[in-house]
């Protein structure tokens, strides 16, 4: 690594607001766009990229506050930044928008660290794998059968042997959709997420007809709130079915609080929600205290390098989503070979650029 030494300059934010492929929706909720804020943060001649999925007004907080607080700071001095910009946003709430918008300026500032010091991210984090393993994750609730198998067979069909689709608007229907899925997909491990659609009992009766298709993952069965909820399915669920949450975790005290309960198998974490590459990795760290895997949650271009740098992660979720947006916006853009991520070596930092031409259509 080459001596650097050069404060934070310029940062920009932008915001893009691109249509999702056809209407979704999961055991809660219903979408028909996605919101991609990026940052980008100056420091000598080179130019740090970062981004979170999040609503515009991330946007307005990074641009009002957060942007002033790290210019002219020391562009190495990552978790000097961090910790003001967490410092700053008490009276506004840690949780939420302020995590997201943290998020997003620690991405970049972590991309800009490893692109002064001219190495890719997952080296300047200290590499643990050379790649790891996805997840093909999609099959919405407002899916037909007929599009849930054609999206999974083809995760499986590109050699991921993995895919979750989603249950719980509907719970009648779930059990029929599941063996649907499995028809679909062979002998291919399946995931559920219910989004924390279902009660308690409903939860635990359907865990049994999912496990008779082999269903090894079931997130967020119940709400991610209900940590006593979460604790009884993990005790209760038929063996070799993980009870999982957690990606709506902002700050270390959520993930501690979920792990004490013992409510999970296995710990989600995103990278664009938990205050960043810097909080990913210390949410790495109470899992490993734990001894409990972590798996990221969407944003696989994000997260390839620091899932390559932790050691309790177990895999990334290759969202449909974001993969299409990232694949669409970014130059380097992750690609799955063989059912794994590995991080471009040949490129510092994340390794990604922002399409500009391709982006401003979606710009707001």
């Amino acid at each position: 690594m080459k001596s650097v030494e050069a404060p934070v300059g310029k940062v920009d934010v932008a915001a893009y607001v691109i249509p999702t492929s056809s209407p979704e929706s999961d055991g809660t909720l219903e979408w028909r766009a996605t919101t991609l804020v990026t940052v980008e943060a100056r420091a000598a001649d080179r130019v740090g990229f970062g981004y979170t999925y999040a609503d515009t007004a991330t946007a307005t907080l990074i641009r009002d506050k957060l942007a002033g607080l790290v210019t002219g700071r020391d562009a190495l001095a990552v978790t000097e930044c961090w910790d003001v910009m967490v410092r700053e946003i008490r009276n506004l709430g840690r949780p939420g928008i302020a995590s997201m918008a943290i998020a997003a300026v620690d991405n970049a500032l972590w991309d800009l660290k490893a692109r002064l010091l001219d190495v890719p991210l997952v080296r300047l984090l200290g590499t643990v794998r050379a790649a790891v393993p996805v997840y093909g994750s999609g099959g919405f609730t407002s899916y037909s059968t007929g599009q849930l198998a054609a999206q999974l067979r083809a995760w499986v069909e590109e050699g991921i042997a993995q895919v979750k689709m989603k249950v719980g608007r509907a719970p009648s229907d779930d059990a029929a959709r599941v063996r649907a899925a499995r028809a679909a997909i062979g002998a291919a491990a399946l995931f559920v997420d219910a989004n924390g659609g279902y009660s308690r009992k409903q939860a635990l009766g359907l865990a049994q007809e999912f496990a008779a298709q082999g269903v090894t993952w079931f997130e967020e069965p119940v709400s991610s709130d209900d940590l006593a909820g979460l604790r009884m399915l993990r005790d209760r669920a038929p063996a070799g079915m993980d009870i999982t949450a957690g990606e709506y975790g902002y700050d270390l005290g959520y993930f501690r609080a979920m792990l004490e309960a013992g409510a999970v198998d296995v710990l989600q974490a995103d990278a664009t929600r938990c205050a960043g590459i810097t909080g990913f990795m210390r949410t790495a760290a109470l899992c490993e205290a734990f001894h409990v895997p972590l798996s990221s949650h969407c944003a696989p271009s994000l997260h390839v390098h620091p899932c390559c740098a932790a050691t309790p992660v177990r895999h990334v979720e290759y969202f449909h989503d974001h993969v299409r947006i990232e694949q669409m916006l970014f130059d380097g853009g992750a690609r799955a070979r063989g059912g794994r991520l590995a991080p471009d070596l040949t490129r510092p930092g994340l390794g990604l650029t922002l399409k500009r031409a391709d982006a401003a259509r979606y710009a707001v």
